[in-house]
């Protein structure tokens, strides 16, 4: 899996970061191929423009033609030297000595170093995309890494998801930069077309996450998705609430309107700042308060909502999800679970029940 790379913030102000300029083994090869031709023809060049310094022992005339001169530089740069010619002018000798001999070296390294460092990227490539395929199971799939995506894996991983669990697909080359600078895997191909799903192992994933920036390829992929796993859970974006039925029809099972979503913000900032703000302080991860979801403890059963330390604003029984004032919820019982609004970290006059290894009130059937 790819490592994400150390962000220079952290290491001081005005640190200049350039991002990693990644190009196929097989471009690097064919580069340094045109490099080896150009020592290669630059060499034949220099022998047959001083051919006069040189003796061919199997010519009676001793003279050496552009054939010769062809033959005597790829025998020289082979290292194979059956030496039939031969330089034998201070100026030919110099030149070898000085021009050729390094050449020869550097035409030995750009061949056979190259094309070991291409077979042995290629074979850890594989060894590595092998190894991930194997222990992949149980993942989450990103679909689409914009900003939504983006957000949603950053907002995983802050509540404990490893990085090395997330599958990103996704056709930009872009997207495929910024996956791979934070440490993701990534599938580059279109998410409506079946075996780039299946490369991403949909079919054995847990969660996926669909949050592309058109509204008709969401619907496919959904569709697509929802065939290949009959069982994993769907959430996935609209930009319009009117394809959120549409969307839960494709078999989504959650739908978020991210129009709609920034539209109600906008307007309850511009009616009142205040609540704009408390709106914001619950979407922003790491500081003030967050909407959170946990498990009832044992010391919590049998008590009204109302009356927990946290400020409990939905109850979910038996794949229900009730409000807090609901009747059916006035008193909690084992296997509730209980959504909250909490400090995003705990503080002295701000404790968060449920994380601090306490006693579970699981469902009885457990």
């Amino acid at each position: 899996m790819p490592v994400a790379p150390p962000d220079p913030a952290q290491e001081g102000v005005g640190v200049v970061s350039l991002p990693e300029r990644v190009r196929s083994p097989w471009w690097e090869l064919g580069r340094r191929l045109l490099a080896a031709l150009a020592i290669l023809v630059g060499t034949v060049m220099l022998v047959y423009f001083d051919r006069d310094g040189y003796v061919d022992g199997n010519d009676p005339t001793g003279q050496i033609d552009l054939l010769d001169a062809i033959y005597y530089t790829t025998v020289t740069l082979s290292t194979t030297g059956y030496g039939d010619i031969a330089p034998v002018s201070e100026t030919a000798r110099t030149i070898n000595a000085f021009v050729i001999t390094p050449a020869r070296i550097a035409f030995l390294v750009l061949l056979i170093g190259t094309t070991l460092e291409v077979l042995a990227s290629q074979g850890r490539e594989m060894f590595r995309v092998a190894r991930w395929r194997k222990h992949m199971g149980h993942h989450v799939v990103v679909v689409g890494y914009g900003t939504k995506g983006r957000s949603a894996v950053d907002t995983l991983v802050r509540n404990g998801l490893n990085r090395e669990a997330v599958v990103v697909v996704d056709p930009s080359g872009t997207a495929l930069q910024d996956a791979h600078a934070d440490g993701l895997a990534v599938v580059t191909g279109d998410a409506t077309r079946r075996n780039v799903l299946r490369r991403a192992g949909v079919g054995e994933a847990d969660q996926i996450i669909i949050t592309t920036d058109s509204d008709a390829s969401n619907v496919l992929a959904t569709l697509t998705v929802r065939q290949l796993n009959p069982d994993a859970w769907i959430v996935a974006s609209v930009r319009e609430q009117e394809n959120a039925p549409l969307m839960k029809q494709s078999g989504a099972n959650s739908v978020i309107t991210s129009s709609d979503a920034v539209g109600r913000l906008l307007g309850l900032s511009s009616l009142s700042p205040t609540l704009g703000s408390v709106m914001e302080d619950l979407l922003t991860y790491g500081h003030g308060l967050e909407v959170a979801e946990r498990e009832l403890l044992v010391s919590e059963v049998g008590r009204p909502p109302q009356s927990l330390p946290d400020q409990v604003i939905s109850v979910v029984r038996d794949e229900k999800v009730y409000r807090y004032f609901d009747p059916v919820v006035s008193l909690l019982a084992r296997g509730d679970r209980l959504v909250v609004v909490r400090a995003a970290r705990e503080l002295p006059w701000a404790p968060r029940p449920g994380t601090h290894d306490e006693d579970l009130a699981a469902d009885p059937e457990d």
